[in-house]
C-alpha cells in the first residue's frame, strides 16, 4: 500500500520545492482537480497528466487516466483502512486505534467516551462521529471495554447516549489479551507524530468471537460472532491436533439452524428465528430475537404482515427491558400455530444471514473460512507467547547476570582501588582484568554498559549488602528461568495452560446464548391468513374474489392456488385472481393444496355422446398452472356425470338407474367406489356401462378407504411429519388424536397436525388411548409430600393434573398399563434407607383427574425413577363386520380381460 501512496504524490523539480507543486494526500478525490495547475506539467513521471491537451492558456484534462489510477487508489484505501479487519488481531483500523488510546489513557478510571474520542482522532484521521459509532459497537460486544452510563440496547435498537454523558475503561481481559508493548509492531501515524500499533498482538481469537461486517469497494466481509468458551475449546483442540467444529453465536439468542454454514464463506447461509412460546391460546410470547433485528424492526414486520393479511393479530405489546418479551395478542378462534408458522414466513421473525469470510493479510483481502481463521489465530498466540517467554527469559538472564557481577563486585572489594585509576578507560581495564577469572561464570560476556552499572552502584548499598539474600535472589532467578526454558520447550502445552486459563478466569457467564437446531420449511401458502372471499359464477365460467354477486365458495389468501373440475372433464389449476375465466360449466372449485395426497376425487363421465360409461377414482398432486387436464377418454362429447370431492378418501355407494334401451333387465344397481382401485387422474377407468343412463343417486355415504396415516415426530425440528423422520408414533384415522405431557404437569389431547408446535418440557407425545390410565408421582408443595396418582383423560382440553402451589413439580409419569416406580430415599444422620420398589397398580386404583392421589412417603426422597414395566397383554378390539347388502341392492360383477369392472347382464 506505501507504493501506491508514494505513486499519488508529485516529485518535487529540483529548482522548485514549493509546496504549490505537491498533491497532498489527504485531499479528496473531488477537490484534487483544484490542485493541479499548469506548472504541473513540468513533473517527470506523473501519470495524472498524461492525457492534458493545451488550448491557449486553458488546460484540458481526460478524466479517463484520472479514474482509473484514483478509483483503484480509494478503492485500496477503503478495503485496506476503513472497512475490512485484519487476520492478525481482528480489528479495523478505527478499532484498533480506539483500543490503542483506551490503552494510553488507562490509569483504572472510567474516562469520557468523547475525551477518547478525541484522543483516538490524533490517530484516525476522520471524524468523531465514525470513532464514536464504532467504540459503541465495541462496548455493547460487553468483552473490551467495562462501559459505565447509557451505551444503548441491542434488544430494543436503541442508540447510546451522547459521547459527553458515557464512560468507558478497559475490561480486565483486554488488559490481559490485547497488549504487549515489548512484542507488539509499531508504526507511524497518519501525520508523523506519534507511534501507533501496526497490529495488536492480541492472544485470543477475537475476530471470531465479536463477529465483523464492512462493505468495502468491491467486496465486502461478513464474520458473525462465535462463543467465546467454544473458541477456546476449539483453538485446545487444534494445538491437541484433534478434529473442531465452529457455529456462530448470538448475543440476541434466538434458535438457528446452521445446517448449511459452509463454515462462513461464500455461498453459506445461516437462518435465525425468534423463540416464540403460546402463552395461552389467544396470547403468543417472543422471548429471543433474531440476530440482526431489534425489537423495534421485529415488530414493524409484525404489524406490516397484518395490514398485508398475511396474519392476523389483534394487538401487540412490547415490554422488553433487560431481557426480550413480545406479547401478540390474537383473535378468537385463529390458530396459534399457523400464526407461529405464519410470523416464520412472513416477517422478521426469521431471517437469513450470509456469512462471507473476508480478512486482510499483508495488505491483501482473503477469503477464508472460520475454522482456517481459528487456525491462524491459535497459532499466532501460541508465536506471541512465544515471543514473550524469549523476552522475558532474557530479561532473567540478563538480572541473573547483573546480579552475579554485583556480588562478585562487592565480595572482592574491587570498589576500594577505584581511587587509584583516574579515567574510565584505565578503571574499566582494572574491572576487566579482576573478572578475568570469573568469566567462564557468565551467562554471556561482559561490557561496557555493565561496569558502567557497577560504578554507579551507592556506598550505603555496597555498605549494607547481604550475600545470603544475594545467593537467594540470584537462585529465585535461576529457578525462575528453569521454569520458563521449560515453557518454551512445551510450547503446546504452555498454549494450551493459557487458553484454558482464560476460559476458567472469564468464561463465566459465556455459556451459548443461540439454540442451534434445524428447522422445517414453512410452506407459506399452508399457514397465510384466508383474509378475502373467493367466488365463483359457475353458468359463465368466472371464478375470482371480486364477483361478490355471485356464489360465495370460500376464504382464501391472495398467494392461493384454486383447482376447477368442468362438466367437459377438463381440469384446470390457476392462481387466485380478482376474476379469471376457467371454462364454462364448473362442477367443483376449490382450494388447490399440491402437497394434498389424501384428497381422493370419484368421478363417472360418458365417453363421447353415446359412448359408454365409466368410473375412476384418482388424486391430483403434481400439475401445471393454467394449464388444462382432461380427465375422460379425449373422445368429443364427453361429459361427466357424477363427481365427488372427498378429502379422506371417502368411498360412496351410489344407485344406477339405465334408460329402457333393447331388452335390458336390470336397470337398476349399485357401483361402491371402494371397490376400485385409485389411480393416476389420466387413466381411462373402469367400465360401468354401454348403455346410457338416466339417472344416478346417492345412496350410502362413504367412510375413508385410505390406510391409516403414518405419523413420526422429528425431535430435531419438533415438529410431527408424514416423510418418515424421527420416532413413529403410529398410525391415525381420522378420528386418532395425541397425548401431550409436559414437565410442568399439563396434558392436553390434539389432532395431530403437522402445523403444531410443541413445548420445549414436553416428556410425553404418543398416540392417544382413551382407555389407557396415566399414572404420575409428583411433589406438592403446599403439604410437602409426595402423591401417587392414577387417572384417565376425562377432556381434550390443557388441564394440570398436579396442585397450583408454586413449589409443586412433577417427578415422573407413565402411560405403561403396570408402571413399577423406583423411591431413593436420601440420608438422614447417616442412616441410607433401602430403595423401594411400587407396583403402581396395586398401590392405587384408578381415579378421576382431580384427585389429589395417595400420599407414597413422609421420608425425604433423593430421586424417583421409573423401572421396566410389568407384562401386560392388551386387549384387542374386535372391528364389526360391514352388514352384507340386500340381494336386491347389490350387484353382481366381475372383471373384463382388460381389468375393467363389467356388468353381468342376464
Amino acid at each position: 500500500m506505501k507504493d501506491e501512496e508514494d505513486d499519488n504524490i508529485i516529485p518535487n523539480d529540483d529548482e522548485n520545492n514549493s509546496e504549490e507543486n505537491q498533491l497532498d494526500d489527504n485531499q479528496d478525490g473531488d477537490d484534487s482537480e483544484e490542485i493541479i495547475s499548469v506548472n504541473a506539467k513540468n513533473f517527470e513521471g506523473q501519470h495524472f497528466y498524461e492525457n492534458q491537451e493545451e488550448e491557449g492558456e486553458d488546460v484540458i484534462t481526460k478524466v479517463t487516466g484520472m479514474y482509473k489510477d484514483w478509483f483503484l487508489d480509494y478503492a485500496s484505501y477503503v478495503i485496506l483502512e476503513r472497512a475490512v479487519p485484519a487476520i492478525e488481531d481482528g480489528f479495523k483500523p478505527v478499532q484498533r486505534r480506539i483500543m490503542h488510546s483506551l490503552k494510553e489513557l488507562d490509569d483504572g478510571r472510567y474516562n469520557k467516551v468523547a475525551n477518547v474520542v478525541g484522543h483516538t482522532m490524533q490517530y484516525h484521521p476522520h471524524g468523531d462521529a465514525s470513532i464514536g459509532d464504532a467504540m459503541v459497537q465495541i462496548g455493547q460486544k460487553d468483552l473490551l471495554i467495562d462501559c459505565q452510563g447509557n451505551w444503548g440496547n441491542i434488544l430494543t435498537g436503541d442508540g447510546a447516549a451522547a459521547s459527553r454523558y458515557i464512560e468507558a475503561r478497559l475490561s480486565k481481559f483486554a488488559l490481559e489479551v490485547l497488549y504487549s508493548p515489548k512484542i507488539t509492531d509499531w508504526g507511524v501515524s497518519y501525520d508523523g507524530r506519534r507511534a501507533e500499533p501496526n497490529n495488536l498482538p492480541v492472544k485470543f481469537p477475537l475476530l471470531l468471537a465479536q463477529g465483523a461486517e464492512g462493505i468495502a469497494v468491491g467486496l465486502s466481509t461478513k464474520v458473525l460472532p462465535h462463543n467465546f468458551n467454544e473458541l477456546i475449546d476449539a483453538s485446545i483442540k487444534i494445538l491437541k491436533g484433534k478434529p473442531f467444529t465452529l457455529y456462530p453465536d448470538f448475543m440476541t439468542q434466538g434458535i438457528a439452524d446452521v445446517s448449511n454454514y459452509n463454515d462462513g464463506l461464500r455461498g453459506g447461509r445461516v437462518r435465525v428465528r425468534a423463540k416464540i412460546a403460546q402463552l395461552d391460546k389467544n396470547t403468543l410470547v417472543i422471548t429471543q430475537i433474531p440476530f440482526s433485528t431489534n425489537t423495534t424492526t421485529l415488530i414493524d414486520s409484525i404489524l406490516k404482515a397484518n395490514d398485508k393479511g398475511k396474519i392476523k393479530i389483534k394487538k401487540i405489546e412490547d415490554n422488553t427491558a433487560a431481557d426480550v418479551e413480545i406479547l401478540i395478542h390474537l383473535f378468537p378462534g385463529v390458530s396459534p400455530d399457523k400464526t407461529i408458522d405464519a410470523l416464520f414466513a412472513f416477517t422478521a421473525c426469521e431471517t437469513s444471514v450470509a456469512p462471507l469470510g473476508c480478512v486482510i493479510e499483508d495488505n491483501k483481502p482473503l477469503f477464508i473460512g472460520v475454522s482456517e481463521m481459528l487456525r491462524i489465530s491459535t497459532h499466532r498466540t501460541e508465536d506471541l507467547l512465544r515471543q514473550e517467554l524469549e523476552i522475558q527469559l532474557e530479561e532473567l538472564k540478563n538480572k541473573w547476570h547483573f546480579s552475579t557481577l554485583e556480588k562478585i563486585f562487592i565480595r572482592e572489594e574491587m570498589y576500594i582501588d577505584f581511587k587509584l585509576y583516574s579515567d574510565r578507560e584505565s578503571l574499566y581495564k582494572y574491572l576487566y582484568d579482576r573478572f578475568e577469572p570469573f568469566k567462564k561464570s557468565f551467562v554471556r560476556e561482559i561490557n561496557d554498559d555493565d561496569l558502567q552499572r557497577l560504578t554507579q552502584i551507592p556506598m550505603i548499598r555496597i555498605t549494607r549488602f547481604d550475600s545470603d539474600k544475594a545467593d537467594d535472589f540470584i537462585s529465585k532467578l535461576e529457578d525462575e528461568m528453569k521454569e520458563v526454558e521449560h515453557h518454551l520447550a512445551n510450547l503446546t502445552d504452555f498454549a494450551i495452560a493459557y487458553f484454558t486459563k482464560l476460559k476458567e478466569k472469564y468464561g463465566k457467564g459465556r455459556e451459548r446464548q443461540t439454540e442451534l437446531r434445524v428447522f422445517d420449511n414453512v410452506e407459506a401458502t399452508k399457514v397465510v391468513l384466508r383474509n378475502t372471499k373467493l367466488y365463483v359464477n359457475r353458468e359463465e365460467g368466472f371464478v375470482g374474489t371480486s364477483l361478490k354477486k355471485d356464489e360465495y365458495l370460500t376464504d382464501c389468501s391472495d398467494i392461493d392456488d384454486v383447482i376447477v373440475f368442468l362438466r367437459d372433464g377438463k381440469m384446470l389449476v390457476t392462481k387466485v385472481d380478482a376474476k379469471t375465466f376457467v371454462g364454462k360449466d364448473i362442477i367443483h372449485v376449490a382450494i388447490f393444496d399440491k402437497s394434498d395426497k389424501r384428497t381422493i376425487y370419484n368421478m363417472m363421465y360418458r365417453d363421447g355422446k353415446s359412448g359408454p360409461s365409466y368410473i375412476k377414482r384418482f388424486n391430483v398432486s403434481g400439475v401445471t398452472r393454467d394449464k388444462p387436464y382432461d380427465l375422460t377418454n379425449e373422445t368429443a362429447g364427453s361429459q361427466v356425470v357424477y363427481f365427488s370431492h372427498n378429502p379422506n378418501g371417502e368411498a360412496e355407494v351410489i344407485t344406477i338407474l339405465l334408460r329402457q334401451v333393447g331388452t335390458i333387465k336390470k336397470l337398476k344397481f349399485d357401483i361402491d367406489f371402494a371397490k376400485l382401485a385409485i389411480k393416476g387422474r389420466a387413466s381411462k377407468g373402469n367400465l360401468v356401462t354401454k348403455y346410457p343412463i338416466k339417472k344416478i343417486e346417492l345412496k350410502e355415504k362413504g367412510i375413508s378407504t385410505l390406510l391409516p396415516r403414518k405419523v413420526w415426530f422429528d425431535d430435531t425440528v419438533k415438529r410431527l411429519n408424514v416423510d418418515a423422520r424421527g420416532e413413529l408414533l403410529g398410525e391415525f384415522k381420522p378420528s386418532d388424536k395425541i397425548l401431550v405431557i409436559s414437565q410442568s404437569g399439563k396434558l392436553k389431547v390434539i389432532i395431530p397436525e403437522l402445523s403444531t408446535h410443541f413445548d420445549e418440557d414436553m416428556i410425553v407425545l404418543e398416540k392417544f388411548n382413551p382407555k389407557k390410565p396415566i399414572s404420575a408421582i409428583y411433589y406438592d408443595g403446599e403439604k410437602e409430600r409426595y402423591y401417587l396418582k392414577r387417572f384417565l383423560v376425562e377432556t381434550d382440553k390443557e388441564e394440570s393434573f398436579i396442585t397450583d402451589h408454586p413449589n409443586s413439580q412433577l417427578e415422573i409419569v407413565s402411560t405403561d398399563y403396570r408402571p413399577v416406580a423406583q423411591l431413593i430415599f436420601a440420608k438422614v444422620k447417616g442412616v441410607q434407607k433401602e430403595d423401594l420398589h411400587i407396583d403402581v397398580e396395586d398401590f392405587i386404583a384408578v381415579k378421576g383427574f382431580k384427585a389429589l392421589g395417595n400420599q407414597l412417603t413422609t421420608d425425604k426422597l433423593k430421586q424417583v425413577n421409573l423401572l421396566d414395566p410389568l407384562p401386560y397383554e392388551e386387549p384387542v378390539e374386535e372391528v364389526p363386520e360391514k352388514p352384507e347388502l340386500d340381494e336386491d341392492d347389490s350387484v353382481e360383477t366381475e372383471l373384463d380381460d382388460d381389468g375393467q369392472i363389467g356388468l353381468v347382464l342376464d
